[in-house]
């Protein structure tokens, strides 16, 4: 298995060098940052745990440098990948998340990835300032690799909580929500992960049984779970960076599918009719970008082309059916004209004539006659 270990090693490096450039490609992505970032820290991770095992058959022999670099330089952290995952989803088809702060303490649990990182850090300090005086290192050595053997578990089971809890997400959407692009790729991504998680979990049974263990690494290392990994990273870092890229090139109605077009629609809905931003008079196109996600040219273009409206007129027809409701209203007989449509998010009084007589073919006082 010489030539084809040798096969697999140099696949190892290719795919931790195909993820340092992923990384940077995504992270330079200006549409849907908090997403792509995330995208961009799962592969890292899972790239990084490539390279350490590729310095591991890349030199088999003791060599003191490496040894210390991966003794001491924590390349397995996986503890976050769950969390990373959960938290993708989430920005990924739910562009308004972005604006929220991702929650740290799921992250906690990284502790178990460098707790055998820590150990050895206190270790060499200690013995360098000699605090710690003789140490039986052969044990400490032996406890780290038993560290190392079980510690998967846990990770394995942390990846599997959190596809449930993102898949349960998922499945929670709206059907039209489900139909958008990202939404299809965050079931494929889903559907790519918990393949790996079987794969990992059968080599993990057999990897965590001591009566087996050393067989199984004899036999076939790590490259079943490994090689699985590096396709992994390849095939998350093209889709992922396709769906951005589609996401910042669509800047007309036409390169919109139907259900693009519904999910803008509806995004603008909700923050007309339940969250009522039409009442702030200083609302601007771009802080409903900033809040949706969207970008600016889909929404124009769906304003423009698919309602017939500009932004300016598709917000004051909110202000102006509130205005109609409300000077209707008794508890607002107080107000005067002008005070209830300052209350309804006009800033001018002559605009809220010039729009009004537009939209209703009469003025308001004529109109507040008109209904008796």
């Amino acid at each position: 298995m010489q030539n084809g270990g040798t096969l697999l090693t140099i696949l190892l490096l290719l795919g931790t060098i195909q993820g340092v450039i992923t990384v940077v490609v995504l992270y330079r992505l200006k549409v849907n940052q908090k997403a792509n970032r995330l995208l961009a820290w799962i592969i890292l991770l899972i790239s990084l745990a490539c390279f350490n095992l590729y310095l591991l058959e890349a030199f088999p022999d003791s060599n003191s440098f490496w040894d210390v670099v991966q003794a001491v330089v924590p390349l397995v952290v996986i503890m976050p990948v769950g969390p990373l995952v959960y938290f993708y989803i989430r920005a990924l088809v739910i562009p308004s998340y972005t604006s929220t702060r991702v929650d740290r303490r799921h992250f906690y649990t990284v502790i178990l990835d460098l707790l055998p990182h820590i150990v050895v850090i206190v270790l060499i300090i200690g013995g360098f300032f000699g605090l710690l005086g003789s140490l039986p290192l052969g044990n400490i050595g032996d406890w780290i690799d038993t560290y190392n053997t079980y510690i998967d578990i846990p990770r394995w089971i942390s990846l599997v909580i959190y596809l449930w809890l993102s898949y349960t997400f998922w499945k929670q959407l709206s059907q039209a929500e489900k139909e958008t692009a990202s939404a299809k790729w965050a079931k494929r991504f889903l559907i790519g992960f918990m393949v790996f998680s079987v794969i990992w979990l059968l080599h993990l049974i057999p990897y965590s049984i001591p009566a087996v263990s050393r067989y199984v690494l004899g036999a076939v290392g790590w490259y079943p779970v490994y090689i699985p990994l590096v396709v992994l990273v390849y095939w998350l870092g093209i889709n992922g960076y396709i769906i951005g890229y589609k996401t910042l090139s669509k800047s007309s109605v036409s390169s919109l599918s139907k259900t693009d077009i519904d999910h803008t629609v509806t995004a603008l809905k909700t923050l007309m009719e339940e969250e009522q931003w039409f009442l702030n008079p200083t609302l601007k196109l771009q802080e409903v970008v900033t809040q949706t996600g969207i970008p600016q040219k889909t929404i124009s273009a769906v304003l423009n082309q698919h309602l017939g409206k500009s932004f300016n007129e598709y917000v004051n027809t909110y202000r102006i059916n509130e205005f109609k409701k409300r000077l209707l209203d008794p508890s607002d007989a107080h107000l005067t004209i002008t005070g209830i449509a300052f209350e309804c998010g006009f800033n001018s009084q002559a605009t809220f004539q010039r729009v009004f007589k537009s939209l209703t073919g009469q003025s308001p006082k004529a109109f507040r006659e008109s209904q008796g």
